[in-house]
């Protein structure tokens, strides 16, 4: 029977108080050190995370702005994530993934961070925002062939000498599509130096790769303008600024309207041209995407805790520490004390059976009676096994005297070898060989090698075979031999070894039951299984003897020879036999009524019953 542990008593309730309150401790010290330490920190973070934000999306507007797709983006995509320590991912509008520096499979954040378009964004440089919204790095149509910029490199080159010669400091630089400006230090103006003679305007005018771009930008635009009514007599052009505001191509060439007369007007014919610049530019960037961004495992810490605050991290660590030996000491030295007895006793030589004082009543306690209990059942088997090697002994000693004794008389010449002497030789050594045998079948029932050659059988027609095997027995004993068979039990098994068993059964119910008596073999079937009975109506066995039945060489009788009362092995050749079948082997009994004998194995449908 299970023993109940009392709750408070329980390893688990122990073990688990003491992790909360372990725990308790931590989270508190923890709270504290995080309020006190690491607001400010935390907003500066976050500043820095937004300034990186930021830069990932520039660079990736920048990318989509020179590309037509995002096919190659995953090498920028992983150099992103590694310098910034950030998770990024690129997506669809419908969530379907582009590019992810997250191993595959890793959940999306739940919302987008921002929406990658160069053609409609805020920021692209760490500078500023674009008023017009279109990312610069977005070419397009307006990228100049190397002949173009050959030409207009000479026209910027000779334009800047010409500034020097007047005393301007003046640098080059080219933009996006690959034209060159030339730009004067500190904004000084050239007419002031007389230099107005170097602005020939020669290479503000437009190339011819630019001015197709701008006429098919003019001509993308002239239907939103006549469909909102705008007066177009003045025409639509377009002239190059450097220091304009909006950008084609990178080539800062603004769109220069007619008058329109009212600023309405004129903020329309703005929107018609933005929107065919778009539409222009549609076909050379990549598609439209939402940017995630995640928590990486890369990002080093950016700030450091005053030693005051060091300082108060170590205490607060330091004494939840001691807290937590202190506590955890206490609990080990108890949960230790009976492991170490119980490791003490098992290591002691078997023929101690040391046991363990039991001095708690939880697991631990229940583990030191269990042992206990395993080191009595190992000293009841030590002795269980030394019982049965003198039982060997004993039964193979006295045939093999009575052989011995007899030879050597007639060796001697003291007797004639005749029939009766031989008969009797004879007798002695099959009782040797049955003993031998009995043994042979229990060491491969222990070793689990017992062959079973199983088939399908009628009980009915077992149960005929053993009565016939013992009717002759049966009436030299004067016993009667009773069979009663329920026609629809059936069983699989081995037809040899289940005639053993009953064999074993009958023959131990006819030395027992007196003349005049009965022996009954019955089979019937309950439910799954095929239930045997052996019943006799001899002396019984007595209720203290009836839980040793089926050990070995165990007698009910002591003063049964081998030959009236077997060799004590054929009631546990029934159990191995019965239990290798999947049965069980029972027995009750009543003195002076007689003793039933109860086999029930698994049953099996008869062969017309089956599907």
């Amino acid at each position: 029977m299970r023993r109940r542990i009392p709750l408070r008593k329980r390893l688990v309730v122990r073990l688990l108080f003491v992790s909360a309150l372990i725990a308790v401790c931590s989270v508190a010290a923890t709270a504290w050190l995080a309020v006190t330490t690491t607001t400010s920190a935390l907003k500066e973070e976050q500043g820095q995370d937004l300034a990186a934000d930021n830069r990932i999306l520039a660079q990736l507007s920048g990318y989509a702005a020179t590309h037509s797709d995002w096919a190659g983006v995953r090498p920028t995509l992983r150099e992103l994530a590694a310098r910034t320590g950030r998770r990024i991912a690129l997506t669809t509008a419908d969530r379907t993934p582009v590019a992810d520096s997250a191993p595959r499979g890793t959940p999306l954040p739940p919302r987008a961070a921002a929406t990658v378009d160069p053609l409609r964004t805020d920021t692209y440089t760490e500078t500023g925002a674009q008023l017009s919204g279109v990312d610069p790095r977005v070419v397009g149509p307006y990228r100049l062939p190397a002949a173009e910029r050959v030409k207009l490199d000479s026209l910027a080159e000779r334009r800047e000498h010409c500034y020097e010669r007047h005393g301007l400091q003046a640098t080059v630089e080219r933009t996006e599509s690959g034209r060159p400006v030339v730009t004067v230090a500190d904004g000084a103006d050239p007419f002031a130096y007389g230099a107005e003679v170097c602005e020939d305007g020669r290479l503000n005018t437009p190339t011819a790769t630019e001015r197709k771009a701008l006429d098919a930008l003019s001509d993308l635009a002239r239907p939103c303008l006549r469909k909102n009514g705008l007066n177009l007599d003045g025409g639509l052009f377009f002239t190059f600024d450097p220091r304009g505001k909006d950008s084609f191509g990178g080539g800062f060439l603004g769109a220069k309207l007619p008058k329109l007369g009212t600023g309405d007007a004129t903020r329309t014919a703005q929107r018609c041209v933005q929107t065919a610049r778009r539409t222009q530019l549609q076909p050379y960037v990549a598609p439209v995407a939402e940017l995630f961004l995640g928590i990486g495992d890369q990002n080093p810490a950016r700030f450091d805790m005053s030693p005051a605050n060091k300082a108060k991290v170590v205490g607060a660590a330091g004494l939840v520490l001691a807290v937590t030996v202190a506590v955890t000491a206490v609990v080990a030295v108890r949960l230790v004390r009976p492991l170490r007895a119980l490791t003490l006793a098992a290591q002691q030589p078997p023929e101690l059976h040391v046991r363990v004082p039991v001095t708690t009543r939880d697991e631990t306690g229940i583990l030191a009676e269990a042992f206990n209990d395993l080191t009595e059942r190992r000293a009841r088997l030590e002795a269980q096994r030394k019982a049965m090697v003198s039982d060997i002994a004993h039964e193979l000693r006295s045939p093999l005297t009575n052989i011995r004794g007899w030879l050597e008389v007639v060796r001697d010449g003291v007797v004639e070898p005749d029939p009766a002497l031989l008969d009797s030789l004879h007798e002695e050594a099959l009782v040797l060989q049955r003993i031998i045998d009995d043994l042979q079948d229990l060491a491969a029932a222990d070793a689990g090698t017992l062959r079973l050659h199983r088939e399908p059988l009628r009980a009915g027609d077992l149960l005929d075979q053993v009565a016939a095997a013992h009717r002759v027995a049966a009436d030299a004993a004067g016993v009667a031999l009773r069979t009663e068979a329920d026609a629809t039990a059936w069983l699989e098994a081995d037809p040899v070894r289940m005639r053993q068993v009953l064999g074993n059964l009958v023959s131990n119910a006819l030395r027992h039951t007196p003349a005049g008596g009965t022996v009954t073999l019955a089979a019937r079937r309950e439910g799954d299984e095929a239930v045997f009975t052996v019943a006799d109506t001899g002396s019984g066995i007595a209720p203290e003897d009836l839980p040793h039945v089926f050990e070995r060489f165990w007698r009910a009788e002591k003063s049964r020879s081998r030959r009236t009362g077997g060799s004590g092995l054929g009631l546990p050749i029934v159990r191995h036999l019965v239990a290798a079948h999947g049965g069980t082997a029972d027995v009750a009994s009543e003195p002076g009524v007689g003793t039933v004998f109860t086999l029930r194995l698994p049953g099996a449908p008869p062969p017309g019953d089956e599907p």
